[in-house]
C-alpha cells in the first residue's frame, strides 16, 4: 500500500485491513467451499452492525420447477400494504454467503425505505455451476412478483438489487426480465457488482493484494462458478457483454475506490447511461469491497444503506414520515 493510498483510505478500513492481516487467517480462496462458508459467516456475523428494528420477518420458500429456494421476507412496519418491493441477491463470490450473512443489510434496506424486502438464498457454487445462480435469482423474481399480494409488494415498484456477486444476479435478473417480457422491474440496484469475467480491468492489477479482496480470489470465484472459459463470454455470467442494454430498468450503482472490481462496476453504469437507461453510479472512493457487511466496523455501510433508501424513495416519490 503507497503511501497515497494510505492518505485515501478510509482509517475504518485501513483499521480493519490491519486488524485481518494480524489475525493470520487464512484467505477464503485458500479454504475448501464448507470451511470459507464457514469462516465467511462467522466473521461476517464479528464485523455485522446491532440489527435495525422491523416490524415482520418471515420465513419463506421459493417454490417451482427446480428445487425450493430458502428466502426471507422482511416488513419494515406492520398494517401496510402494497409497499415497495426488492428481491435482494446476497454476494460472496457465488460461494459463500447466504440470507444469514445479509440479514442487517436487508433490515437496513426495509427500513431505510420503507420497503419490503425478500432476500434469497440462491443455489451456491462449486457444488452448482452456472447458471444455477442465475436461474434461481430469475425464478425467485418472477415468484415474488406473482406473489406480491401475498407479500404485501406493490407489483409496480418490484426492485432487484445485492451485492458484489448478488449485484452480478440482480443485472442478469433485469436483462432477462426484459427479454423474457416480464416481470415488471422498476429498479435495479448494484452495490459494487462484478460484470465482466472475461478479462481482468486496470482495477485488478491496480488492486491486486492488500485490499481484502484480492486478483487470487477472484480467479478462484470464477474456477469455481463457472463451467468453463466460455461461459465467461456468456452475458448471463458477464453482464457487461450483453448486446443491447436499452430497455433497462433505472439504476443506482455503488463502487468502492479500493475494490478490485471498481473498474466493472462504473463501466456498467456508462454502458447503461449509454443506452438512454437512468443511472445514478456513486462511489465511496475511501473503501473497500464488501464494505457493506461490515457495519460493525465501517460506518460507510450505514451510510450506503441510506443512501439506498433515499435513492429507492426518490425514485418512487416517497415522502419520508417527519417524527415529531
Amino acid at each position: 500500500m503507497t503511501v497515497a493510498d494510505q492518505a485515501r483510505l478510509d482509517p475504518q478500513a485501513r483499521a480493519l485491513i490491519e486488524r485481518i492481516a494480524a489475525s493470520g487467517a487464512p484467505p477464503l480462496h485458500t479454504l475448501s467451499p464448507g470451511e470459507a462458508r464457514r469462516v465467511y459467516r462467522e466473521s461476517r456475523a464479528a464485523l455485522a452492525p446491532a440489527a435495525p428494528h422491523v416490524a415482520e420477518i418471515r420465513e419463506l420458500s421459493v417454490s417451482g420447477s427446480a428445487p425450493a429456494l430458502r428466502a426471507r421476507l422482511y416488513r419494515p412496519r406492520s398494517g401496510e400494504e402494497s409497499l415497495p418491493g426488492v428481491v435482494y441477491f446476497h454476494g460472496g463470490g457465488f460461494i459463500y454467503g447466504d440470507i444469514d450473512t445479509h440479514d442487517a443489510v436487508c433490515r437496513g434496506i426495509a427500513q431505510s425505505t420503507p420497503c419490503a424486502v425478500v432476500s434469497v438464498d440462491y443455489r451456491l457454487a462449486p457444488e452448482n455451476k452456472f447458471p444455477a445462480a442465475a436461474e434461481d435469482a430469475y425464478r425467485a423474481t418472477v415468484w415474488a412478483s406473482a406473489g406480491c399480494a401475498a407479500l404485501g409488494i406493490d407489483p409496480a415498484r418490484l426492485v432487484v438489487a445485492g451485492d458484489s456477486a448478488g449485484g452480478n444476479l440482480a443485472a442478469v435478473t433485469a436483462l432477462t426480465a426484459r427479454d423474457a417480457g416480464g416481470p415488471a422491474i422498476a429498479m435495479q440496484v448494484l452495490i459494487y457488482p462484478t460484470t465482466d469475467f472475461s478479462s481482468e480491468a486496470e482495477s485488478i492489477a491496480r488492486f491486486d493484494s492488500g485490499y481484502l479482496l484480492t486478483r487470487e480470489s477472484i480467479r478462484w470465484v470464477k474456477r469455481s462458478y463457472l463451467r468453463d472459459e466460455r461461459d465467461a463470454e456468456d452475458w448471463r455470467a458477464s453482464p457487461l457483454r450483453a448486446r443491447d442494454f436499452s430497455g433497462l430498468p433505472a439504476a443506482y450503482i455503488i463502487t468502492a475506490g479500493f475494490d478490485p472490481l471498481r473498474d466493472e462496476g462504473r463501466a456498467y453504469a456508462d454502458r447503461l447511461a449509454q443506452a438512454g437507461v437512468s443511472v445514478t453510479q456513486e462511489s465511496l472512493e475511501g473503501q473497500v469491497h464488501g464494505f457493506l457487511v461490515m457495519g460493525g466496523a465501517l460506518a460507510a455501510a450505514g451510510h450506503a444503506i441510506q443512501r439506498i433508501g433515499q435513492m429507492m424513495r426518490t425514485h418512487f416519490g416517497i415522502t419520508p414520515r417527519i417524527r415529531p
